[in-house]
C-alpha cells in the first residue's frame, strides 16, 4: 500500500522570550492512503503542534527547525505561502479543536461555507450554495434548506461540529486532520461524530489522522496508533497490538488510567504519577523515565532508539534491549535498532 504522508524527523521549536519550547521533538512517521492514523497522548504532548506542523499553520515563535514532510511525494516544508495555500483545502484539511472559535460567530452557517467551497474551486455563488447544502445533507444536519441560513449560536454543539466538518470536506481532501473533534461533546454526540467521519473518509476516499487524548476514541476508529510524550514518540503499533499488547510503561499507564464499563465491575484506576517535563529544559534521556517505575540509569542519559518489536509494532523503551532486567509482557529485541 503506497504512503500519502512521511514524516521524518520532524522537530518543532517555539522561541519565546522565556527561552526555546522543543514541542516536537524528532518524531517520524507515515500514513497509508485510505488509512486512519491515531496520535495520542496527554496535553503538552506535541500532538497538535505535529498536525499543525503538517498544515503549515505553525506561527511565530514556532519554526519548523529539522525534518521533512512529504505529501504524494512533495516535501511541504519547502513550499512558501502561496504554494501552500494550494495544498491546503484542497488537499489537505483540518478539523480544528474547538467549532466555537473555528467559526465566526457573525455569519451564517451559509455564508461561511459558499466562503470556503468559493475559495478552492471556480464555483459560483448559486453553485456554491447548492454544494453547501449538499454537503450539510453529507453531514446529517437535519433540513439543511433551513439551517443554511442559521448562525452558529443557533446550532447546538454537535451540529456546529458537523458544520465544521462539512467546510472541512468540501473540497474532497485526501488527507483530512481531526484534532480533538470529540473533546467538548457527550458520549452519545462523540459516537455519531465519530461513526460520520468514518463514513465520509469513505464517501471521499480520504486518509485521516486523528489527534486525541482519549484511547476510547481511538480504539473506536483508527487503524494505526502513535503514542506521544515530550514530543516525542514512545510506541507505534496496529490498533490490536497497542491495546492487548502495549510495550512502552507509558503505554501501559495510559491504558489502566481507562475506565471500563463493565456493567457490575469495579475497577480502581491506576494514575500516572508525577507531571509531564518542562519541554523548555527537556529531559536529555528518555521525556518518561521520571515517571517511569521501571526507569534504569540509561533511560536518564539516553533516549531509546524506537525497537522494532514486530512487523507492525515499535517501541521507544531500553527494556527491549537485550540486555535490560526481565519485566513482564515486555518483549527483547536483538541486534541494531533505528
Amino acid at each position: 500500500m503506497s504512503k500519502i504522508l512521511e514524516v521524518k524527523n520532524l522537530r518543532t521549536t517555539f522561541f519565546t522570550h522565556l527561552g526555546e519550547v522543543q514541542a516536537v521533538r524528532g518524531i517520524s512517521f507515515d500514513l497509508d492512503e485510505g488509512g486512519i492514523l491515531g496520535i495520542v497522548g496527554e496535553s503538552g504532548s506535541g500532538k497538535s503542534v505535529t498536525s499543525l506542523s503538517i498544515m503549515g499553520l505553525v506561527d511565530e515563535p514556532g519554526k519548523i527547525v529539522e525534518g521533512e514532510i512529504f505529501f504524494q511525494g512533495t516535501d511541504l516544508t519547502k513550499l512558501d505561502h502561496k504554494d501552500m495555500m494550494q495544498f491546503r483545502g484542497n488537499e489537505i484539511s483540518m478539523i480544528f479543536q474547538d467549532p466555537m472559535t473555528s467559526i465566526n460567530p457573525a455569519f451564517t452557517i451559509g455564508n461561511q461555507l459558499r466562503e470556503v467551497i468559493m475559495a478552492h474551486s471556480d464555483l459560483n455563488k448559486d453553485q456554491a450554495h447548492e454544494r453547501a447544502l449538499e454537503l450539510l445533507k453529507m453531514v446529517g444536519i437535519p433540513d439543511p434548506e433551513s439551517r443554511i441560513k442559521n448562525f452558529p449560536y443557533q446550532f447546538s454543539g454537535g451540529m456546529r461540529q458537523r458544520a465544521l466538518i462539512a467546510m472541512a470536506i468540501a473540497n474532497n481532501p485526501k488527507l483530512l486532520i481531526a484534532d480533538e473533534p470529540t473533546t467538548a461533546l457527550d458520549v452519545t454526540i462523540q459516537a455519531q461524530i465519530l461513526e460520520l467521519m468514518r463514513d465520509l473518509k469513505d464517501k471521499i476516499n480520504s486518509s485521516v489522522i486523528l489527534i486525541t487524548h482519549d484511547l476510547g476514541v481511538i480504539s473506536e476508529i483508527c487503524d494505526k496508533v502513535i503514542v506521544m510524550y515530550g514530543g516525542m514518540i514512545m510506541e507505534k503499533a496496529d490498533i490490536k497490538n497497542l491495546f492487548a499488547h502495549p510495550q512502552h510503561p507509558y503505554t501501559r499507564g495510559l491504558l489502566l488510567s481507562i475506565p471500563t464499563n463493565v456493567t457490575g465491575k469495579k475497577k480502581r484506576l491506576i494514575p500516572i504519577e508525577g507531571s509531564p517535563p518542562d519541554l523548555m529544559d527537556p529531559p536529555s534521556g528518555c521525556p518518561f523515565s521520571p515517571r517511569c517505575p521501571h526507569a534504569m540509569e540509561i533511560c536518564l542519559k539516553k533516549a531509546a532508539p524506537l525497537f522494532k518489536i514486530s512487523e507492525t509494532q515499535e517501541a521507544s523503551c531500553w527494556l527491549h534491549h537485550q540486555d535490560a532486567p526481565e519485566v513482564s509482557g515486555m518483549v527483547k529485541v536483538e541486534g541494531e535498532q533505528s
